[in-house]
Formats: structure tokens, sequence, C-alpha cells
């Protein structure tokens, strides 16, 4: 019997051309404009080398202790500039053009000359500033005690680093990753478009098709429960196809708990299919004021769990903590979130939990309203 319904339903699923879109196209589609809307958001941020100019004149070549220093800063693979020695016209043709970020005269006091302000520009002010206040202190205790100055010169040529880098236990950070978390999220719970589906076509009272169902010899609710497998089979076979396509096509990294991503994936399936068969169920309207509904309650809780603006997520988190745990679509997408950055899972099974708590309240409601529907004539 299982056999019988299931392959005649999965059949009958796959020609639905409108949930096929909404469940598998569209967030396909949603996950490329993703990648070609955020693939440059990182890459803004990495560091590149300066290029800076000093005006070769007698004070630089007179200047023995600046000369090394911008020498130690503009050699080798971590240096901090590309340095040119150019006379005092080229270097004002080179910043004009934008070829160099801002040209030094190494005079007393030194001289930085820019054309605007910005990160490259601050950061060579900041290291004249540091260079020219240890040039200073050198002088001041060479003046007052010239014994030292051995002393003082290892003590300037010693750098020692005090802050210890450390790899996260987790993935790399990328905030971008969150939007497709919440992507998949809302995926999933676009599935309820099946399970809004499952509620039609067992009421007799809203479709042929339900009431020739409830004429069969066989038991509502258990032909309910074996159609609703094969809704569930189509919809973790699209999410595996979301993620394949996220993670092999997109390269968007998910971390390397596999077995994690897709039990996670499977009870946000679940959760997803079972949330429609709630709305459908409890909102005694016609079939597009229930899509109008679960679209929206889905599209304002993807934006409450960060898919449109990632800062909200966190807002929410920090100031309202208790509409975070209250919205299924968040904690799939803390689930996901979870299992990329953190080395335990005390978390991700607390999110889990909830999203289990959610599908028996789902399947609750849904077998109690369902179970009591009775009628009169068919």
């Amino acid at each position: 019997m299982f056999a019988h319904i299931f392959k005649y339903r999965l059949k009958c699923l796959l020609r639905d051309k409108s949930n096929i879109f909404w469940t598998m196209l569209f967030p396909l589609l949603l996950a490329t404009f993703f990648q070609l809307a955020f693939s440059n958001l990182t890459t803004g941020e990495k560091f590149t080398v300066i290029n800076i100019a000093v005006v070769d004149n007698t004070a630089w070549q007179e200047n023995e202790s600046f000369q090394q220093a911008m020498d130690e800063v503009s050699t080798g693979e971590d240096r901090l500039f590309n340095l040119t020695m150019v006379s005092a016209d080229e270097a004002d043709n080179l910043l004009m053009d934008n070829r160099i970020s801002g040209y030094i005269f190494a005079e007393e006091p030194i001289q930085l000359v820019v054309s605007k302000s910005g990160m490259n520009q601050s950061i060579i002010k900041s290291f004249i500033d540091n260079y020219m206040q240890s040039s200073a202190t050198y002088k001041s205790i060479i003046t007052e005690d010239p014994s030292k100055a051995a002393q003082l010169a290892d003590s300037l040529s010693d750098h020692r680093t005090y802050v210890q880098q450390t790899k996260l236990p987790g993935g790399e950070p990328n905030y971008v990753v969150n939007y497709f978390y919440s992507l998949i999220a809302m995926a999933c719970f676009y599935g309820g478009f099946m399970g809004m589906r499952e509620i039609s076509d067992i009421q007799a009272n809203i479709s042929p098709i339900a009431a020739r169902v409830n004429v069969a010899p066989v038991h509502k609710l258990k032909t309910f429960v074996f159609s609703s497998a094969a809704s569930l089979f189509i919809l973790f076979s699209e999410m595996l196809i979301l993620l394949g396509y996220i993670t092999l096509v997109l390269k968007v990294d998910f971390g390397g708990r596999i077995g994690y991503i897709l039990l996670t994936t499977f009870i946000g399936s679940i959760t997803g299919l079972t949330f429609g068969s709630f709305v459908s169920v409890l909102v005694k309207k016609s079939t597009g004021a229930k899509v109008g509904i679960l679209i929206s309650v889905t599209m304002v809780c993807s934006m409450l769990a960060g898919m449109m603006q990632q800062n909200i997520k966190y807002f929410i988190s920090q100031k309202v903590p208790l509409l975070s745990w209250i919205n299924p679509v968040n904690l799939l997408t803390d689930a996901f979130y979870c299992l990329y950055y953190y080395d335990t899972t005390s978390r991700y099974f607390l999110n889990i939990t909830f999203l289990l708590g959610f599908i028996l309240f789902f399947g609750s409601v849904t077998y109690i309203i369902i179970r009591r529907r009775k009628y009169a004539s068919i």
C-alpha cells in the first residue's frame, strides 16, 4: 500500500511545475544572484602593498637611519610599501596620476604629501609618526647618557610581538555565508507549498481529488502520511541539489561536517513541510490566501534571520533574544552557522531541539484538526 501511494504521489508532485519552481529553481536563481552580489565583498578587505615615493634630495641622502627604516618596510614578501626614488616634480606627477598614495620629504621634520585622505594615507602617516617618535626618544636618551647608545640600539632592533595569532576552531571568518544559510532555510520553508497541497488533496470540501481520496478504502491519515513521505522525498532531494550547487558550483564553504549538514537540511525540510500543513489546516480561507500567508510569514522570518541584512540577525539576538528562539527559519540558519564556526555542538543541538519542537507542534495541530474533520456528504 505504501509503495503504491508513494509512487503515484511522486508522479503527481513532479508534474506540479509551480511547486518545483518555488522549491528548487527559485532558490537556485537566488543563490546565483547572491554569489554575483557578494563575491567581491571580502576581497576588498584584503591588504595590498602601498605605492609611495621618496624625494631623492640631500636630506634623504644624509638621513641614514630613515633610509634603513624605509628599507626594512619596503623589502620582502610581507613588505608594507613599494618604494620609488624620484625627484620632486616626478613625485607630483605620480601623485596626480594616482600611481602612488603619497610621497615623502625626508626633511626635519619629515613631511608627507598626499592628494586625498584614505586608508593608505593613514597607514603612511602612522608609520612616519611612529618613526619620528622613536627617533626623538633615541636622541633624547643619547643626549642624557651617551653610554647607553649600544644598549638602546639593540633594544630598538629587537621587535617583539605580544599578540599571538590563533586559527579559529571552525571555518574562516566570512560573514557572506550567513546569507546562503538563510537562503537554504527559506528554501526549506518554501517546501510548505507541498505540505499545503497535501492538506488540500485530503480535504473533501476543497478539491475533487480530495473527495475521491476520502471515499477510498484507505484511512485518510494513512494516505496523508504516505503522500507526505513522497513530498518529503522530493523536497529533501531539491535541498541536496541546492546544497550541491552552492558548495560545488558557487564554491561557498560550509565546513567539513557533512553528516551534520545533511541532518540539518533533512530536519529543515520536515519543518518546512509540516509548517505548510499547519498553515493550511489553520487558515480557513481560499488557497490564494493560504499561499499569501505562507510566503509572508516565511519572508518575514527569513528577514529576521539575516537574509536581507545580516546585522538584523545579530540585532534581534541581542535586543530581542526570545524572537530568535521562536523563529524556526532563524533556528535553521543558526544551526548551519554553529556547524561552520564552533568546535562544539552544544548550541547546534539546542537549535535542533527547538526545531524538533516546532515539528511536533505543527504535526500535532495538523493531526488533531484533520482527524476531527467530518463531512456530511461528499
